[in-house]
């Protein structure tokens, strides 16, 4: 993920790493299910501490624009990423078909991107 904290911005760096994360969404470069890195791995990836990343995550679900489930991880929203609440529903309902029918990842994957491109 792509996010630089400006140390010497005025604004602060829990606000930098919230208003990344939701740009990233909103331009699609996060989609809708797409597992942020847990809050101290990502920390320790800018140098920031625990606190500050933990709040940007809090703000951010606050705003409805990240979902925590729990040992799951944190998520972008359908609405963070704009797509529809009934696309997103789909495509959860296929994961967990395919993966109750033992289909690999990468597999479910080509099998969506082919119906896609024959329709």
């Amino acid at each position: 993920m792509d996010i630089v904290i400006d140390p010497d911005s005025p604004v602060a760096p829990y606000e930098q790493v919230r208003l990344r994360i939701a740009a990233l969404a909103a331009d699609g470069e996060l989609a809708a299910g797409t597992r942020l890195p847990a809050v101290r791995a990502l920390a320790t990836g800018l140098g920031l501490a625990a606190n500050t990343v933990a709040r940007a995550y809090r703000e951010l679900e606050a705003a409805g624009l990240v979902e925590t489930r729990g040992r799951h991880g944190t998520v972008i929203t359908a609405k963070a990423a704009g797509t529809s609440g009934q696309a997103q529903r789909a495509a959860i309902a296929y994961a967990e078909r395919t993966r109750s029918l033992g289909v690999p990842a990468s597999v479910a994957l080509a099998l969506v991107k082919a119906a896609l491109e024959d329709h």
